[in-house]
């Protein structure tokens, strides 16, 4: 039997061009300050023993680090507990933020694909990946597409033999 066949990549030949969300990822560590700790018997914020805390904690242990500042106890915390906090942090930390780590994450993000010049994408066929080694948060997706729609030719999700349509432009 002499049947030769001629295998053709689609994918390669479709002009699909591949962006990963995850290299949008920011560096540094996450944490989050729960100000919990500092609440007296898990219910108010005194303010002279948080002022003594404020005082006396290592605020370099932030160093590097991306900070989300916020309270999981059912207490009424002041505005200006958030602001010592954020005050004494600021020195150290990368980024701080009002929030939880979805907060954070949709921050951090958002911040690196500000940075981005989509013009190189415009009138190209995108994918956005959606699969990785690091977790994207779906704020980041929705970013990205509100982007990419003002530039691509169209914009669809998932691996490009297997994709979403998500937007066509219409010429």
């Amino acid at each position: 039997m002499d049947i030769q066949e001629n295998i053709i990549n689609k994918v390669a030949q479709s002009g699909l061009v591949t962006l990963d969300p995850a290299s949008f990822y920011p560096v540094g560590d996450r944490v989050i300050y729960d100000i919990k700790d500092n609440l007296f018997h898990g219910l108010i914020l005194r303010e002279k023993d948080f002022r003594d805390f404020i005082k006396e904690h290592d605020w370099a242990q932030y160093e590097g680090r991306n900070v989300g500042i916020t309270c999981t106890a059912d207490a009424i915390v002041p505005a200006w507990a958030y602001m010592l906090l954020a005050n004494r942090m600021a020195p150290y930390a990368r980024e701080i933020v009002f929030g939880d780590k979805e907060v954070l994450e949709t921050v951090l993000f958002e911040k690196e694909i500000a940075k981005a010049d989509f013009e190189q994408y415009r009138g190209q066929r995108i994918v956005l990946k959606g699969c990785g080694d690091a977790e994207v948060p779906v704020s980041a997706y929705v970013e990205l597409t509100k982007r990419l729609t003002a530039v691509v030719k169209s914009l669809m999700f998932g691996e490009p033999c297997s994709t979403v349509p998500i937007y066509k432009r219409k010429d």
